[in-house]
């Protein structure tokens, strides 16, 4: 029997299988899988004479001299607090994000700034050609700096000429993408899970080896996972992922895994005619557009990495005119929502099982912590009883199954942010609440208290059960519904 030569590949998750079928069984991904290469046996295998030759290992402590190299600076301010204080000579970069988000766009403008303050600046465009290129330096005024460019993308040419630069200097290489790379010793197209992993591993070889500091750009999929194998991202150092939405003139940019940092980072960006210029007060923006005297918005007092952040979470509670409601969620975790609904169903008797529910987090920005389960809260009770929060109050803390409000990290340095903004008041959890806070605070134990303040102590802002709701389609059965609020709650 002839010994096969090719398997099958999946290029959603890289599982291998030897014979064809339409659905990866390890992910349940639809047509991805792709016929490729075995690998070469390697020399030396064991049992051979060449692996009983192999020398030994030669352990250390952990108390040996350490040589500290200094971070260099990109003189971008928020990408070098993405990066955890600046780039690391020898790191493994890789950032990703949609199309057209802005990955281009801000390494180029980072070289440009390395280049100018005596660091070796080199892009390599697997994409463009150096002309289109140096259309965009031009466009963002770019097209004095001292960066090298070149367009390849044979990884071993790209790899042996950066051999060649001088390791007594420091040095900075782009490579854009690692999707367009192709290994010369591999069979299969560019971007193919093999082809990617032998690109990614050459690169990071090199700059352990040289002590250059490689970024790599990524592809996302339509899912926004980054595409090709999901080893990649376990060879590299650091994992950043362009955020937000492309209607909006914001970037958030998110350290998904830094060695040499703090994880969840995020730097933002506005996107203009001058390419990525960086936001140093994000909570002003975030909030800059807020109406406040409109019910169903909630001030979020979040922690992005160690960079306290305010953002504005809104809801929109309706009356469905579908048999199966709407569950509509921009910014925040789908799944979260409904353990939310069903908190204040089960535990506080309000009923929302039959209303269309929309909820957005402003300004692009995605809240992955569990610290914004009481600012939803919030939010959704004052779009379903039609009251507004106090303008000054910002709302934090995590809800349990049991109706429980659960207390925060750092919660002082969230409300210092809070009241550096303007802002006096906030609903917190009892749990971790001091006096000593910069802002007045109201302690809640359980979500039960804040549904009372918003449904009144004696019901009278209660919604309508279901079967009333039509009325309020045009607008004559709640006060307010078209204009003001009906009320503020205390």
């Amino acid at each position: 029997m002839a010994k096969a030569t090719t398997h099958f590949v999946c290029q959603s998750c890289g599982a291998t299988a030897a014979k064809w079928a339409g659905r990866c069984e390890a992910c349940g991904e639809w047509n991805t899988m792709v016929e490729e290469a075995l690998p070469q046996p390697v020399a030396g295998g064991r049992g051979s004479a060449v692996a009983s030759a192999r020398r030994g290992l030669s352990f250390v402590t952990l108390d040996g001299p350490v040589e500290v190299v200094p971070r260099r600076r990109c003189g971008i301010g928020e990408l070098d607090r993405v990066l955890g204080g600046g780039l690391v000579p020898g790191a493994a970069i890789l950032i990703s994000g949609d199309p057209g988000i802005g990955k281009s766009t801000l390494l180029i403008q980072a070289l440009a700034a390395l280049a100018g303050n005596g660091v070796d600046a080199y892009y390599v465009s697997g994409e463009e050609s150096v002309d289109q290129v140096r259309l965009r330096a031009h466009r963002l005024g770019l097209d004095r700096s001292s960066v090298k460019l070149a367009a390849e993308t044979n990884i071993r040419d790209i790899v042996s000429t950066l051999e060649k630069i001088p390791t007594d200097r420091p040095a900075v290489a782009v490579i854009d993408s690692i999707q367009t790379m192709r290994h010369d010793g591999l069979e299969g197209a560019p971007g193919t899970v093999s082809q990617v992993r032998a690109c990614g591993q050459e690169l990071i070889q090199l700059a352990k080896r040289r002590g250059i500091a490689v970024v790599i750009v990524g592809h996302v999929t339509k899912e926004g996972q980054i595409a090709g194998p999901r080893l990649l991202e376990h060879m590299v150092d650091t994992v950043l992922h362009f955020e937000g939405e492309r209607g909006h003139a914001y970037r958030i940019l998110r350290a998904v895994k830094n060695r040499f940092g703090a994880t969840d980072e995020i730097g933002v960006f506005s996107m203009t005619d001058l390419g990525l210029m960086e936001v140093e007060n994000p909570s002003a923006i975030f909030l800059g557009d807020r109406d406040e005297k409109v019910s169903g918005s909630a001030v979020f007092a979040g922690l992005e990495g160690t960079r306290p952040v305010l953002v504005e979470i809104q809801a929109l509670v309706a009356a469905s005119a579908l048999g199966t409601p709407r569950r509509t969620v921009v910014g925040w975790d789908g799944g979260r929502l409904a353990m939310i609904l069903a908190v204040l169903d089960a535990r506080c008797g309000l009923s929302l099982g039959s209303n269309d529910v929309y909820l957005n987090v402003a300004g692009g920005l995605r809240i992955l912590e569990p610290a914004a389960d009481l600012a939803v809260a919030a939010a959704l009770l004052s779009s379903l009883t039609d009251r507004a929060l106090p303008k000054e109050t910002v709302v934090l803390g995590e809800v349990g199954l049991s109706g429980e409000v659960r207390a925060v990290s750092q919660m002082e340095a969230r409300l210092k942010e809070a009241a550096k903004l303007g802002f006096t008041r906030a609903f917190v959890p009892k749990a971790g609440a001091s006096r000593q806070m910069p802002v007045e605070i109201r302690p809640l134990k359980r979500l039960a208290e804040l549904v009372e303040l918003f449904v009144g102590p004696n019901g009278e802002y209660a919604p309508k059960p279901a079967g009333d709701q039509a009325g309020d389609r045009d607008g004559a059965a709640r006060p307010g519904r078209r204009g003001q609020p009906r009320g503020t709650i205390d």
